[in-house]
């Protein structure tokens, strides 16, 4: 049975207008309550949702393997989401990416610190050819001196552009390993440099080996397409490769921390960086949405308080914003400032702790928390406007919980925060002596004018 459409423009503003609107317990359509799980016998589980509105057809992989699950070199992860289009028995390198391309398509990937993700969205004639693709660069990567010592280089040439040179890549980079002292989260995805120029043919071998074996994928499928054509196919190719027999897993748990931590970078940047982080719970913890209007309130966008404190009112800063990070094991409450030139990094840091004092102190006005919902709300209905939102929504879902979360319970969960529930998530979290701390400045000579 075909699957209902999926959503287009006018759809999602209706659906949207409903979110802000809909009285509560009022069922919004989920087109990803269609969705089907297939699981191979090898281990391998496959989303599938079709839908004929438009002739496209989203494809992604997610591999349970991130920068958390690395041990001896760090960047691992990461290195193979670029190793991936350099070639395999049958596939010359780079020519996957030349193959989607011709004819039309969008082929790309990302590492996190929990998943890396590759995906091609394309026309439907041509899902069998990615099929293939995928299958061929899973099972026949060419892991040789050659495309490591290739793609080594295109890696540091990232670090170097994205962290040693980038002021905020700098500052993610020390506020980390802060926040987490134990837990592998602490090191940056791309990876150190040193692991990066040191790590080895053989233990890229064996990092693939143990994380790209199909008891460690998932394969979601949203489009137009064909469910059982489809499945024959990837039976025929994903379903013949081996399991791992054991996926190894970092056992290290973070500890409380016991005391505000504090770094200093020194950088020749203009304006100078004030960084702070929080511990905060990990995905699918019930604190997680007061947690998400939290941070709209404080620090999403130039309504929010921290903008409005530092750079509209006391005009000490250029830029403020914040972000609350989810990941499977762990969370952490960001914020970040970028102070004038002519400021007070001192000064600055001053009215931005007052404003996390604030909102420990005093619940938020209804206002400040009606439109941080709704804000989130039209959010979450928007990710459903396109066949790779979905693709990607589905199966982070179930990647994480082992369940497609349906959208009313994810906007009832929204709806119900009250402003007494952000007042105790922001007393229970950002706490001072749980907080690290980065100031990004110009070095001491520099400070001194030589």
């Amino acid at each position: 049975m075909r699957a209902p459409r999926s959503l287009n423009v006018l759809t999602v503003l209706a659906l949207a207008g409903a979110a802000l609107g809909a009285r509560p317990g009022a069922a919004l359509e989920d087109p990803a309550a269609q969705a089907r799980v297939t699981r191979f016998d090898n281990g391998l589980v496959v989303l599938t949702l079709e839908d004929r509105t438009t002739p496209i057809v989203s494809f992604q992989m997610w591999v349970d393997v991130g920068s958390s699950d690395e041990s001896r070199y760090t960047g691992l992860a990461h290195l193979f989401e670029h190793m991936m289009f350099k070639g395999s028995t049958h596939i010359a390198p780079e020519q996957h990416a030349q193959l989607i391309s011709a004819r039309g398509g969008r082929v790309n990937a990302f590492t996190t610190r929990d998943f890396t993700v590759y995906f091609e969205d394309v026309t439907s004639e041509s899902l069998p050819l990615v099929i293939d693709l995928e299958h061929e660069r899973v099972a026949n990567l060419d892991i040789s001196e050659r495309t490591l010592e290739s793609e080594r280089e295109v890696v540091l040439e990232e670090r170097r552009m994205r962290t040693e040179d980038s002021p905020f890549g700098r500052v993610y980079e020390a506020l980390f390993p802060l926040v987490w002292q134990a837990h592998p989260y602490r090191w940056p995805v791309i990876g150190w440099r040193s692991d990066i120029e040191k790590a080895t043919v053989a233990s890229c071998r064996t990092f693939f080996d143990a994380y790209y074996s199909p008891n460690n994928m998932l394969i979601a499928l949203v489009g137009d397409f064909d469910s059982a054509v489809a499945l024959a196919q990837l039976e025929r190719t994903f379903g013949a490769l081996p399991p791992a027999a054991e996926i190894p897993r970092n056992p290290t748990e973070e500890p409380a921390q016991d005391g505000e931590r504090r770094a200093i970078v020194y950088f020749g940047a203009n304006s100078p960086i004030l960084a702070a982080a929080w511990h905060a719970p990990p995905t699918g913890h019930p604190d997680i949405e007061a947690l998400d209007v939290l941070s709209v309130v404080l620090s999403d966008g130039r309504s929010s308080r921290l903008y409005r404190s530092l750079v509209y009112e006391a005009q000490q800063a250029l830029s403020a914003s914040g972000s609350y990070l989810e990941m499977v094991d762990a969370g952490a409450f960001l914020a970040f400032a970028g102070v004038r030139p002519d400021a007070s990094i001192e000064r600055v840091e001053e009215l931005f702790f007052a404003e996390i004092e604030r909102v420990r102190r005093e619940p938020v006005s209804e206002s400040e928390l009606e439109k941080a919902k709704r804000q989130l709300e039209v959010e979450l209905v928007n990710s459903l406007a396109a066949n790779h939102a979905i693709a990607a929504r589905i199966a982070r879902d179930y990647a994480t919980f082992g369940r497609i979360r349906p959208l009313d319970e994810r906007l009832e969960r929204i709806r119900a925060v009250t402003a007494e529930d952000v007042q105790r998530v922001a007393r229970t979290y950002l706490i001072d002596a749980a907080r690290s701390v980065v100031r990004l400045v110009p070095p001491p000579s520099a400070e001194r004018g030589e």
